[in-house]
């Protein structure tokens, strides 16, 4: 599983770096979760190495000054991990921009 966010934030739009990002784990073939402050994706190991890797290098060329990226294993049947105490309030209240920048 990774989980990551683009910057900077742009409430109004999704800045072309945020739309370069979403568009690399889409085609990687994972499962892709947007929450308010970051993209969730799951999928083979191989695969999100491979995506993380393309992810860094196209949303920097897109024009992200910063990109937060957390990697997690998982084991077969597991079940995700809790979300982060200020992720669940933030959930419930919404986010106009999706998960702060990146869609």
């Amino acid at each position: 599983m990774v989980e990551f966010t683009t910057e900077p934030f742009e409430l109004d739009t999704f800045p072309p770096h945020a739309v370069a990002a979403r568009k690399v784990v889409d085609e990687a073939g994972l499962d892709v979760a947007v929450g308010p402050f970051g993209t969730g994706a799951e999928g083979e190991a191989d695969r999100i190495l491979d995506a993380v890797s393309k992810l860094l290098r196209e949303s920097l060329d897109a024009g992200a000054t910063r990109i937060s990226v957390q990697v997690s294993v998982l084991a077969e049947g597991e079940p995700e991990p809790e979300p982060e105490a200020g992720a669940e309030a933030a959930s419930e209240a919404g986010s106009a921009a999706g998960e702060g920048g990146t869609p």
